[in-house]
């Protein structure tokens, strides 16, 4: 199970490091619990394949580039301001279209639905993304709707979430859904995934 992780400067650090953990935290539980499935293989691709900046700062060197990446089962978009810079890059939007067609699974975190929208994955789609740029999105018309009340959203084989931390839990959902619940939940609890805030959002 190939899982494809599209980095680009300026990309949202939690947008991909939360479903890293996700899916490499199933597959160390396939590993202590001896279960005979197929192990999530996740690697990160870009455009070059060097070293990406991130939002906050982080350094962080791709496996490959678009040009030598093997072929994705999953595809996941992180968000972040560099998505802007992205959806006029004509090789960001062809690597992302043409990895879908083969992809089982098309998904997004963050901002991320923008680039799947413009590469044509998402267009005509139910989406959602980051709470602040819910109006943005739907100004563009481009998707069925642009959900501002799910921490994630499926529509076929495209499953977008919301904003930074939402991609945990889309990714813990599609552990459930590639492997099991059963799977999903050990994942969770290896994480110590288990949101309690101290504090509630005030808008």
């Amino acid at each position: 199970m190939n899982i494809a992780i599209v980095l680009f400067d300026d990309a949202e650090e939690l947008d991909f490091v939360g479903p890293w953990e996700v899916f490499t935290m199933a597959g160390n539980v396939m590993d202590f619990q001896k279960l005979p499935l197929e192990k999530p293989h996740v690697f990160t691709v870009s455009e070059t394949g060097g070293t990406v900046r991130c939002a906050k700062g982080m350094r962080v060197i791709a496996d490959h580039s678009f040009a030598d990446a093997p072929r994705a089962d999953l595809i996941l978009v992180p968000g972040g301001q560099g998505t802007r810079r992205e959806a006029s890059n004509p090789v960001m939007l062809d690597y992302i279209a043409e990895a879908a067609k083969t992809a089982t699974w098309v998904t997004s975190v963050c901002t991320g639905s923008l680039l799947l929208t413009v590469a044509g994955p998402a267009k005509g789609k139910a989406v959602t993304t980051h709470w602040g740029y819910i109006p943005q999105l739907r100004e563009r018309g481009e998707n069925a709707v642009v959900r501002d009340d799910m921490r994630f959203v499926r529509d076929g084989n495209v499953v977008t979430s919301a904003g930074v931390s939402a991609g945990i839990d889309m990714a813990l959902w599609l552990v459930g859904q590639i492997w099991s619940p059963d799977l999903a939940r050990a994942s969770q609890k290896g994480m110590e995934y288990e949101p309690a805030p101290p504090y509630q959002a005030m808008v």
